[in-house]
């Protein structure tokens, strides 16, 4: 059989960087293909030069048996080639609708588009509005734009990038079912994920990148996830060790009955949400995107206010009307889901980067004045301690993969020794080893003192790292739960709204002023 793509000796190289070095590959029509690397190990870059995005400086691209030179994303999706990137392609200001239609190649009908838009999103477990215009969407709902603009071009070879790390477990099975289903048709699938279970359970070859090259290729599905993990980084993961929580007797961070209209007409509205955070536990928020994360989040690190009330307190004092600047300055430090958009100004140096949040309390300005070689030294530190694979602290923050960003973003709040940390998607677009190591990081930071907010959809994450557990759902927070009473499926079920109204709208601690139980049972 005729393989469907063919890499031959591809290798690119960027001002520093050896980003594919003599990379070859084959994929086999119906083919579900892993790439598994670590973050920077240049499983992205390979993707573009598929996509035509990039050009490989050196090899040669067969497709389906003939060289073929891909100068353009349009030319890939000629050839059959469909991409779901991990960092988003898609216009702010129009509509879900509009962002598809002007992607696939055939007339621009909004009503057949959007019908079509609503049925795919429905029947693959991922609600889309075709209506909707995009800067209202959460992150999670534009990987589901993404995801639908590629299956309705019914691409011969699909490339995807961690597709599942917003979707449900259940919502991911339903997608595996699809994919299965798209592959025996004749379809390949190049599948991008640090899911190392999801890779077992659906693909069929795995070929692993290490430092740009290929390590070696696998069966998943013979091979243990940490079997996977060691082609990966080279050496066996460390393992989480976690001490039982010591929580103190009066919550750090409390919120009590908060009551919030989203800003915008498509955003979630919350509704009597309490939660409480002490000193040394981490709390978790699951709950499937544009549910009310984006809204909570925002009313936790000050970037809206309220103008009354005080619905929130730090160290029993009332924030609710205090501006980010202000709560930062009282020691709560945040790291949004939005990396680009929001954790970093990606033209700016990472050592001005580090400026922007961690100015005031690690005594970057004096008199006025930006102390640079302070600045320097702290992005030097956290270069240093979270592994930032990049060129220095002049190095431009989008000149970064997504992954090596989130660890520059968490590393950079994480350093301020924050006696609250709210994280947002702590691990979002990680490979094994660098997630394991922000999740060890988070223990840490907990057991030492700080108390940890964690809102994530990756349910094995919050049941390896937290205490407790509430899930948020159409604005509304469960009761939370202790990490040893609940299961991925429980906790799936009440993310897919699997509860009832007066469940929903419990509360995460109902006595918020009482001491919580000083141990939690393991699992």
């Amino acid at each position: 059989m005729t393989p469907r793509l063919e890499l031959r000796g591809i290798t690119k190289t960027f001002p520093g960087v050896l980003a594919n070095d003599d990379v070859s590959l084959t994929v086999m029509p119906g083919e579900i293909h892993a790439v598994l690397g670590e973050n920077g190990a240049g499983k992205s870059t390979l993707m573009k030069i598929i996509y035509g995005a990039l050009a490989a400086d050196e090899g040669e691209i067969l497709w389906n048996g003939e060289p073929v030179r891909i100068p353009s994303p349009t030319a890939a999706r000629h050839l059959g080639i469909g991409m779901v990137y991990q960092h988003f392609s898609l216009f702010e200001t129009v509509s879900v609708a509009e962002n598809i239609a002007v992607a696939v190649d055939e007339p621009f009908d909004l009503p057949a588009i959007s019908a079509r838009v609503r049925e795919l999103s429905e029947r693959y477990g991922m609600p889309l509005d075709p209506d909707r215009l995009l800067h209202h969407l959460s992150v999670g709902e534009r990987q589901r734009v993404e995801i639908v603009r590629c299956l309705l071009q019914r691409p011969t070879l699909l490339v995807l990038d961690e597709p599942t790390s917003v979707l449900t477990p259940q919502a991911a099975r339903s997608l595996f079912e699809t994919l299965r289903v798209i592959a025996q048709e004749g379809c390949s699938l190049l599948y991008i994920s640090h899911k190392l279970e999801e890779i077992r359970d659906l693909c069929d070859t795995a070929t692993i990148l290490r430092a740009g090259a290929v390590a070696g290729t696998a069966d998943p599905k013979t091979t243990s996830p940490a079997e996977l993990a060691a082609l990966m980084v080279g050496s066996a993961l460390p393992e989480t060790h976690r001490d039982p929580a010591r929580p103190d007797p009066t919550p750090r961070l409390e919120v009590r009955g908060l009551v919030a209209e989203a800003e915008d007409p498509f955003g979630t509205d919350l509704g009597d949400v309490s939660l409480a955070v002490h000193a040394g536990e981490i709390v978790g928020i699951a709950g499937v995107s544009g549910n009310g994360q984006g809204e909570l989040a925002a009313l936790l690190s000050g970037e809206r206010t309220l103008a009354e009330g005080d619905a929130i307190r730090l160290d029993g004092e009332p924030i609710a009307r205090l501006d980010a600047g202000a709560r930062r300055r009282r020691g709560l430090a945040f790291v949004p889901e939005d990396r680009l958009g929001r954790g970093v100004v990606p033209l700016m140096s990472l050592r001005e980067n580090v400026i922007l949040t961690a100015h005031a309390r690690a005594g970057m300005v004096r008199g006025g004045m930006v102390r640079r070689d302070r600045a320097d030294a702290y992005a030097r530190r956290v270069i240093d301690r979270f592994d930032v694979r990049c060129t220095g602290t002049g190095a431009i923050a989008r000149a970064l993969s997504g992954g090596n960003i989130q660890k520059f973003i968490v590393g950079r709040e994480m350093e301020l020794a924050p006696r609250v940390l709210v994280v947002s998607q702590p691990t979002w677009g990680l490979d094994v080893a660098a997630a394991a190591f922000i999740r060890q990081s988070l223990i840490d930071l907990s057991r030492e003192g700080a108390a940890v907010l964690v809102i994530s959809e990756e349910l094995d994450e919050l049941l390896e790292i937290c205490d407790r557990i509430a899930v948020l759902y159409r604005g509304r927070l469960s009761e939370g739960r202790n990490r040893g009473e609940v299961s991925v499926e429980d906790l799936g079920l009440l993310m897919a709204g699997g509860a009832t109204e007066s469940g929903a709208a419990g509360v995460a601690d109902a006595a918020s002023t009482a001491a919580p139980s000083p141990e939690y049972p393991e699992p």
